[in-house]
């Protein structure tokens, strides 16, 4: 199987991941709300802290694939689509005027795939062309520096798609600032020889009208997926790819809809609620007084929808056939668990049970952790944090061992 991710916590075999660019260096204040940052990381240092993520996993035996790599393979093996492609991130880019798109066309064209794949992500410059200008849409480009944006958040590959049991969900992102991101996988899962032997299943489109963002789904285990009801995914789009899953024989039989709040710290479900073991999850203390929770199943007649009247916990104990600890963000102090919060102490990544990729400055959370006697592994964090994701969200998992239960 190309894709195999029946839990959270299996034992991590390949993950994709995106190494941070010039996008980075494209950022500049009057843009960053735009773009959905509320800072510029100096790229130097985020490169050096996402080598040493990327070094953290080969060492513990996971395959590294990173995604302009697919991508230029994926072109390489069949040339015939590029010019396809570059048509649809031209559309995607939403360019109003006739002559720019024209010029961008022939100016990706010349360029060689890797050159192509990284001018894409870093955003296009004014000063990469001339054109001629011969209609208003062409002299309203010139107030504003990019022909197309950087597209910074590509950073975050939990979001684009999420891999689900041996297919994906490939999304309708909630912003414009994001929407061209899902062109990528979605030409690798289509095309790349990697995955021509077996077509990838597909849960969702990103032509479905509504949102829904990788960083909100958990596969919690072989029967039981979360997903956040969240500022980025609509519960339309969660009852839409439900359907889609239930029928695709994949062994699901029940979403748990987790309705958190919408706000900037809280964009996605694993920015507070992440699973880090068998047992135990780690989880923001300020959504549990507030989450309501639904239960989706499915029957002959459709899908069936019910509001829970039970905790997390409690939830948790019933699917998953165990008793729960969860692990607070940051403990029981209000301070320290928001800062670490915002500074994505919840996002951690399980790379087996009981073992975890954390960013090394949430150090009340990581001691927690370890009190827990969970393996942390600390990564540097000082640049990479500033773009609001952790470990888990940069980076989407296409290949877990699947585990035994042990329910003793």
């Amino acid at each position: 199987m190309a894709i195999q991710v029946f839990s959270e916590i299996g034992k991590l075999q390949t993950v994709l991941l995106h190494r941070p660019g010039k996008e980075l260096e494209n950022l500049t204040p009057s843009i960053l709300n735009r773009l959905l940052f509320d800072d510029i990381p100096y790229l130097k240092i985020a490169l050096e802290e996402h080598n040493a993520f990327a070094e953290i996993l080969r060492n513990e035996g996971v395959e590294v694939l990173y995604l302009t790599d697919l991508v230029v393979e994926t072109l390489k093996a069949q040339p015939e689509i590029i010019g396809r492609f570059i048509d649809r991130f031209i559309s995607d880019a939403k360019i109003q005027s006739k002559t720019v798109q024209m010029k961008l066309k022939e100016y990706l064209e010349q360029q060689e795939l890797e050159t192509m794949i990284n001018s894409m992500i870093a955003g296009i410059r004014k000063n990469a062309f001339i054109i001629n200008k011969v209609s208003m849409m062409d002299f309203l480009q010139d107030e504003y520096p990019f022909y197309t944006d950087p597209m910074p958040n590509i950073l975050f590959q939990r979001d684009p798609f999420a891999s689900i049991g041996t297919g994906i969900s490939l999304h309708q992102m909630s912003t414009h600032a994001r929407q061209r991101e899902t062109i990528f996988p979605e030409y690798i899962f289509k095309y790349h020889p990697r995955f021509q032997d077996e077509p990838v299943p597909m849960f969702y489109q990103p032509h479905d009208p509504y949102a829904l963002e990788g960083g909100d789904i958990l596969v919690l285990n072989a029967e039981t997926l979360a997903i956040g009801i969240s500022k980025r995914t609509d519960p339309r789009a969660i009852e839409r790819m439900a359907k889609r899953l239930f029928n695709a024989n994949q062994g699901f039989k029940t979403i748990l809809a987790l309705n958190i709040p919408k706000s900037r710290a809280f964009m996605h479900l694993d920015t507070v609620f992440t699973q880090v073991d068998h047992d135990k999850f780690t989880v923001h203390r300020g959504i549990l007084e507030t989450l309501t929770i639904f239960e989706i199943t499915y029957s002959q007649e459709g899908l069936n929808i019910k509001k829970v009247r039970a905790t997390l916990q409690e939830l948790l104990e019933q699917y998953l056939k165990r008793p729960i600890t969860l692990i607070h963000c940051g403990g029981d102090d209000i301070v320290n668990s928001e800062r670490e919060q915002w500074n994505d102490g919840a996002n951690t990544l399980a790379i087996a049970p009981g073992k975890v990729v954390v960013y090394s400055r949430n150090h009340e959370t990581n001691a927690l952790l370890k009190q827990a006697g969970l393996t942390v592994l600390e990564m540097p964090s000082s640049e990479l944090s500033r773009g609001r994701g952790g470990p888990r969200c940069m980076s989407m998992p296409l290949k877990r061992e699947i585990i035994k239960e042990n329910n003793e």
